[in-house]
């Protein structure tokens, strides 16, 4: 039984989501007596988010569907400096014109998880570019910097990290955690947004944001912070071998994912994480989770398919996610080949490390060349051995790497 009386924080709670909390108690009667504005900041350093924010657009998510009013800030200041926290390196900095293509290309995916608009409890999303490429430097350190101890925040882990590998940090970085603090106390006068949630990995930047809100607007705010997600074998949430599950479905080389792959990466989670993450990132019923999570041996891979389609559902549409659960069937029960499989159109003929790297499957010809010589390369269901190989593409040809990468070639003549 929970021992919030907020929907709130039970509905957090019951999830999975809540690892730390500044007063606790005092959000929850604020939550369960008003309507609580709470924000997460997205930097906007890529095309797309990846799996790994999943869990923080979720939280917004849950926020809305308990009657308060999420705030999406994007990181367009920011992104100009880049978060240090457990970094090895600096980040590389962006121009004004890439970063709005990101925000404008990040929204699309906020707008799947949440509901905009102007009402009390629609979400809404800022930039926090229209106040930090504002601020006067005098004046910021005057009202903001007297309140941040450099003591302190040498002993965020985030910084001792680089300074003990006696790693750069530059100054430039080093001020990133006074503005995301500045962020916090800029929301509440804007907005009287009273929250932030994030990471783990931010406690220590919330933490900065909320006494600088105190001590500058004298006024009580909060913040919740979710567990580091990991998979049952401790790899860090959404680290693959093929690399980072982007949510975008459309952008740039490397920034992209088809529903259908998206799809598969739920699909091949491991029987112990099925219920965890059915709680973390679908909408089923805990009644239902617990069903499915309850599936032991051969029964658990029906659980799996439920959180493919129901995660997917959610990012892609639920005619998206129906149709890459019925191409999943079709290649695996079937034998066939199914619509949503990744597609190369090519002119006549391909070379098949060609098709690999422009499917997607293989980053490098190098790599395609070693996965042929594994043995884990198939054309229609035949293994292939020569890296020279030509592939004739008259209609389609079903190419695939291991048991669960699987694409069509088509021809550009047919069309």
């Amino acid at each position: 039984m929970s021992e919030y009386s907020s929907t709130l924080l039970r509905l957090l709670e019951t999830r999975g989501y809540i690892h730390q909390a500044t007063d606790a108690a005092a959000l929850d009667g604020l939550a369960s007596k008003e309507i609580v504005s709470g924000y997460i900041g997205f930097d906007a350093t890529a095309p797309s988010l990846h799996v790994g924010s999943l869990v923080q657009i979720m939280m917004l998510r849950r926020l809305q569907q308990a009657g308060h009013k999420p705030i999406v800030l994007m990181g367009g200041g920011t992104s100009k400096i880049g978060d240090p926290s457990f970094k090895d390196e600096a980040r590389k900095l962006l121009g004004v014109e890439q970063i709005a293509g990101n925000i404008a290309s990040i929204r699309r995916v906020f707008e799947r998880f949440l509901t905009f608009g102007d009402g009390p409890s629609d979400a809404v999303l800022l930039d926090n570019a229209e106040w930090l490429d504002r601020l006067e430097y005098i004046p910021f350190l005057r009202e903001i910097g007297q309140h941040f101890s450099v003591n302190r925040m040498l002993g965020f882990d985030s910084v001792k990290l680089r300074l003990d590998r006696e790693q750069s940090l530059s100054f430039l970085e080093f001020n990133y955690m006074i503005l995301q603090g500045y962020d916090f106390l800029e929301l509440y006068r804007r907005t009287g947004c009273r929250l932030q949630l994030g990471g783990s990995d931010q406690w220590g930047n919330i933490v900065n944001g909320i006494e600088l809100t105190r001590r500058v607007a004298h006024q009580e705010v909060f913040g919740v912070t979710t567990p580091l997600i990991t998979t049952a074998d401790g790899r860090k949430m959404g680290k693959t071998e093929s690399g980072a599950v982007w949510l975008n479905a459309e952008g740039p080389d490397g920034y992209r994912l088809s529903p259908y792959d998206y799809w598969q990466f739920w699909r091949n989670t491991a029987d112990a994480d099925v219920g965890r993450f059915l709680r973390l990132f679908t909408d089923l019923p805990l009644e239902e989770i617990a069903r499915l999570e309850a599936l032991r041996d051969a029964e658990i891979n029906s659980a799996k398919a439920v959180l493919a389609t129901e995660a997917t559902a959610l990012l892609h549409g639920r005619d998206a996610a129906e149709a890459a659960a019925e191409t999943a069937r079709q290649t695996f029960a079937g034998g066939g080949s199914g619509a949503a499989l990744p597609t190369l159109r090519v002119d006549g003929e391909v070379n098949i490390l060609a098709a690999l790297t422009g499917l997607g499957f293989c980053a490098s010809n190098g790599e395609a060349k070693r996965k042929i010589a594994e043995g884990a390369v198939r054309v229609n269901d035949v293994a292939m051995s020569d890296p020279a190989l030509m592939i004739i593409v008259a209609d389609e040809v079903k190419i695939s790497l291991g048991k669960k990468k699987h694409g069509l070639l088509t021809s550009l003549q047919g069309a």
